[in-house]
């Protein structure tokens, strides 16, 4: 009777320690897709009506020392490296927080090729994104970038450590490739 408690303790055991990591797996793809859901254009989340609001959301899924980098012969240049949420903070300011001419007028985020691998309180994930662009001149164009992040548990949730990001391509795409799309989003309105 012993040995079989021991058995069926061991099973429990690894059982647990599966369904620990599963849901970790799930934990940090919700926060990747939710960065990219944030991060699209229009914003399709409900009740956010200004862009130090997105920020703030977007800011909530981040570690404080958190790194946000572009990386590689196209992107070292044109991101570069923010440490710490303040710099990350600044430097998604700069990006939404000024008008640009022309404006961006939607930029969607495509995820592929996901991997994650957990390692107790700290984790990796890659992942393939395609993203387009139309701006309010009717300029276009499609990103293609690798993402390798970090992310890490505190008190029980999970974050962004890094955002580490390399350019896979930037292809240029006709004017009027795109016949209709939203000026805003209502998707998540009752």
């Amino acid at each position: 009777m012993k040995f079989m408690d021991e058995v069926l303790a061991k099973h429990l055991e690894k059982l647990e320690c599966r369904v620990a990591q599963l849901e970790a797996e799930a934990d940090i793809r919700r926060i990747q897709t939710r960065y990219m859901f944030l991060c699209d254009t229009p914003c399709p989340e409900e009740g956010i009506s200004s862009d130090e609001e997105r920020i703030d959301r977007i800011m909530d899924l981040y570690t404080e020392d958190a790194i946000w980098e572009g990386v590689g012969e196209y992107y070292d240049n044109q991101f570069g490296r923010c440490d710490g949420k303040a710099a990350i903070r600044a430097h998604f300011s700069s990006f939404w927080g000024q008008k640009k001419d022309p404006e961006l007028a939607l930029n969607v985020h495509y995820l592929t090729s996901e991997q994650i691998h957990v390692h107790g309180e700290t984790a990796d994930g890659q992942w393939i994104h395609c993203q387009p662009w139309i701006f309010s001149d009717g300029s276009s164009l499609l990103r293609s970038s690798r993402l390798n992040n970090l992310f890490r548990k505190e008190e029980g949730v999970w974050k962004i450590a890094r955002t580490r990001t390399e350019n896979v391509f930037i292809a240029p795409l006709r004017t009027g490739w795109a016949e209709a799309f939203p000026s805003h989003s209502v998707l998540m309105k009752p």
